[in-house]
């Protein structure tokens, strides 16, 4: 643990959710025919054009299926809150993000790709997740030499105890920083995490769970952070956190990051 967030220890640590193959796919159909519940909201119309002239952030999801159980009716544990409606799964999550990074000037990319039906195709299983979003990253990469953030969003399968937070009255879904240390870039990634988690609990104290190290003997202890110095994996709430919690939350992160994003361009003299 680098840095541990209010209520965070050895048994608070986030949990990844890991279903069935078969079973999302066979759930396709129904959950991209069912509109019928409230999605995180997105910006409507064209977005603006980014000050930065270019597109700098790269956002994506390793484990696209994550959802959130207030979206998915019927839908009772942990377990269950996984989807391919890119409406009621992490991905809207994603979308938000860049619309908000758009809005504050960072031109940034977001990739929707179903990470269940892509490892479908090649025949993978669960454990490759982040072997394809790797090339999912090198291909942006390669296309968009501007791209140097690289975000990879998920959310945790812990509590709503654990994921939320009240700050001045208002709902937050919590986050949470995970660097992986087997990688070149370990310490320059740990230093972005540990400098963004210190402005955001310098301006929305109590919203971040905190940052936790990963090794390989804690799960991949890569995450694709190796391809980027200025990478990180970043939980957004749990299973339970609605989507006025994750709205809050993911616009916390977005003033906070182009804050500090700016505040290096004006130092780079850019």
């Amino acid at each position: 643990m680098a840095i541990a967030g209010l209520g965070t220890d050895l048994t608070t640590l986030p949990i990844e959710s890991a279903p069935p193959l078969e079973m999302l796919l066979k759930e396709k159909e129904l959950a991209e025919k069912d509109q019928s519940n409230p999605e995180i909201s997105q910006e409507k119309g064209t977005s603006p054009v980014p000050n930065t002239g270019k597109d700098v952030a790269f956002i994506y999801h390793s484990h696209s299926w994550e959802a959130f159980l207030p979206s998915l009716p019927g839908k009772k544990t942990a377990d269950e809150a996984v989807s391919l409606n890119e409406s009621k799964n992490i991905i809207a999550v994603g979308k938000k993000l860049k619309d908000e990074l758009m809005k504050r000037g960072i031109g940034a990319s977001h990739n929707t790709s179903n990470v269940t039906e892509e490892l479908k195709k090649k025949n993978w299983n669960y454990n490759y997740s982040y072997a394809l979003s790797r090339e999912t990253v090198i291909e942006a990469m390669a296309q968009k030499s501007s791209i140097s953030y690289l975000i990879d969003i998920h959310r945790d399968s812990q509590p709503k105890k654990l994921t939320t937070t009240m700050i001045k009255g208002e709902p937050f879904a919590r986050l949470f920083f995970i660097v992986g240390k087997e990688n070149k870039n370990y310490e320059r990634n740990l230093a972005l995490a540990k400098e963004l988690n210190k402005k955001l609990e310098e301006e929305f104290p109590g919203i971040s769970r905190g940052v936790f190290i990963k090794t390989k003997d804690d799960g991949n202890g890569v995450y694709n952070q190796d391809l980027s110095s200025q990478s990180m994996l970043l939980e957004f709430g749990g299973v339970e956190n609605n989507n006025t919690e994750l709205d809050n939350s993911i616009e916390a992160f977005a003033k906070v990051f182009s804050e500090y994003y700016w505040d290096a361009e004006e130092v780079n003299g850019n």
